[in-house]
């Protein structure tokens, strides 16, 4: 049952940020080197959350650290386009946030890589795990939308060999 990814729609997303690449984003085959779509991916959710109020990277109490991450590549992305990255939003639990993300090569209409991250929000001090703060929840809420991958696997049983 391993199925292969699939490049995702840009109508399957809330919110879309509009990054441009640098030339040194570029590596030796000429596209964007795997390192820089996760990089976009932070981009696009903090840029979100600092202009939606929901964060304050200086003097906030709360910070959300990445526990997780994962991307998918479909197709490259190069110097000089501008990608347009769409986020939502797969989970908002008590203190976590499970984002996904699609980049785009301009306005195309697939995704050239798609990636998953979950932030856990903590502390800044102490680095604890923190219920998610109000502004947060709501600045969040608008991109929630069904997951693209499940978040507990079902153990499969073989109908053969039911065990």
């Amino acid at each position: 049952m391993n199925e292969r990814a699939q490049p995702l729609a840009r109508s399957g997303f809330r919110h879309f940020e509009a990054i441009g690449t640098r030339w040194m984003d570029n590596d030796l085959y000429g596209h964007l080197n795997n390192v820089v779509h996760y990089s976009l991916f932070d981009t696009a959710v903090n840029r979100y959350l600092i202009e939606a109020g929901a964060l304050d990277i200086h003097a906030g109490d709360v910070i959300g650290l990445v526990v997780q991450t994962q991307c998918d590549y479909f197709d490259s992305l190069a110097f000089p386009q501008t990608v347009q990255a769409g986020v939502r939003v797969a989970r908002l639990g008590s203190s976590s946030v499970t984002y996904e993300l699609g980049l785009f090569a301009g306005d195309a209409p697939l995704a050239a890589a798609v990636g998953r991250f979950v932030h856990v929000y903590v502390d800044r001090a102490t680095r604890r795990p923190v219920p998610l703060p109000a502004t947060l929840r709501a600045a969040l809420t608008p991109l929630l939308v069904p997951p693209l991958v499940p978040l507990l696997v079902p153990l499969l049983v073989n109908p053969q060999n039911p065990a």
